[in-house]
């Protein structure tokens, strides 16, 4: 108790009322005690008759009882099926539901004659739900996908068709970073000062755009980079040359890249193009709309923080001088990716999509964008 009555951290009324009870032990009266605590005589009265009783739980608050709740479990309840469901399903002209619409979209129906949108939120978080939220996703249509994604896995772990890769053998991850653009701000940018954060005026004025283009080896951590006015088969091409023309990938005995879909290096003729060029260049593609697949996406997302956003440029060669001074820096000290999506990881993706199809099979929908939302569908 004694180490109680002095602890900086308990809830400062526990630490009155065990103070109250060693003054008690050391004879002090009560109209002493509550001078020297500073609360009332009838304080002082009920937590030495409390102790008295129970010993030291009787410091404890007792349970109380609170406000009886003004919604019913089934009114929570139906608060958050309706949550569950797209505003559109309901015949609702919204998007998403927030806590004001689902308030009052429950009122409108009856479910309570009142209801305020702090009452919503602190149902819903019950169930930790936050329909006002949203995120983009996108299902995976190549039906090459696993043979693809494996190949590329493969890769990383360097494999190839399930056998290792010498040491005279490297992955090049490629592609383009696009529409990097000139904003030249119509005021300075401030720098961070005492209480203040780094300010950036928002008005600027463009001085154009320009393409980065990258190769990153994968095992070894170097960037290859150049800048260039626009995307396409000769600016790719160019980066090819800049990385097979060097060592050690000029006397290889095959560099795989690893590139998108993108139409500089899309399909069959990007490859053949990439071969005839380089005979030991092999090209190799991720699946359609698996990007994320391509470990360069992960340096030009470093790119995107610490050099583009925000930015402050006079002109394009700023920007292209800005761009590879920075990769300069990054080769310094640059470790591999710690890429964590396995060949396991991908097994365990495609059994997941075999069992969400099975679901989904007795809903036909047509190939392309042709879904339509449900209260759509009812009025066509």
């Amino acid at each position: 108790m004694k180490k109680l009555a002095h602890a900086h951290t308990a809830p400062y009324q526990q630490v009155v009322r065990v103070r109250i009870v060693l003054d008690a032990a050391h004879g002090y009266s009560n109209a002493r005690i509550a001078l020297r605590q500073q609360v009332h005589l009838d304080t002082v009265r009920r937590w030495r008759g409390r102790y008295a009783d129970r010993g030291i739980d009787g410091l404890k608050d007792r349970p109380r009882s609170g406000r009886p709740p003004r919604f019913t479990p089934v009114q929570r309840a139906e608060i958050t099926a309706l949550a569950c469901q797209l505003p559109a399903e309901t015949g609702t002209p919204l998007s998403r539901w927030s806590s004001t619409d689902l308030a009052a979209e429950a009122v409108g129906r009856g479910i309570a004659e009142a209801m305020s949108a702090s009452t919503v939120r602190r149902i819903l978080a019950a169930d930790v739900l936050k329909p006002w939220q949203h995120a983009s996703w996108i299902f995976i249509r190549d039906p090459d996908f696993a043979t693809k994604a494996a190949r590329v896995l493969g890769l990383y772990q360097r494999l190839w068709d399930g056998q290792p890769l010498p040491g005279n053998e490297y992955v090049i991850s490629a592609d383009e970073k696009t529409s990097i653009q000139a904003r030249c701000r119509c005021h300075p940018t401030l720098p961070p000062g005492t209480a203040r954060m780094m300010r950036v005026n928002h008005d600027y004025d463009r001085g154009g755009a320009l393409a980065y283009l990258a190769a990153y080896d994968v095992h070894q951590a170097r960037v290859f980079g150049r800048c260039s006015p626009k995307t396409g088969i000769v600016p790719f091409m160019d980066l090819v040359e800049q990385v097979m023309t060097r060592e050690p990938y000029a006397s290889a005995r095959r560099v795989f890249w690893v590139v998108d879909n993108g139409s500089s290096h899309r399909g069959k003729a990007a490859a053949d193009r990439l071969t005839a060029r380089f005979p030991n260049a092999v090209m190799v593609h991720t699946p359609v709309h698996a990007s994320w697949l391509n470990q360069v996406e992960i340096f030009f997302s470093i790119v995107q923080r610490k050099v583009v956003t925000p930015n402050d440029f006079t002109g394009l060669d700023q920007v292209e001088d800005r761009l590879i001074a920075f990769e300069r820096r990054y080769n310094e000290t640059a470790r591999p990716f710690r890429w964590k999506f396995t060949p396991a990881d991908l097994e365990d993706l495609m059994a997941r999509i075999e069992r969400h199809e099975q679901k989904e099979r007795h809903i036909q929908q047509p190939a392309g964008c042709g879904h339509q939302p449900a209260a759509l569908q009812a009025t066509t």
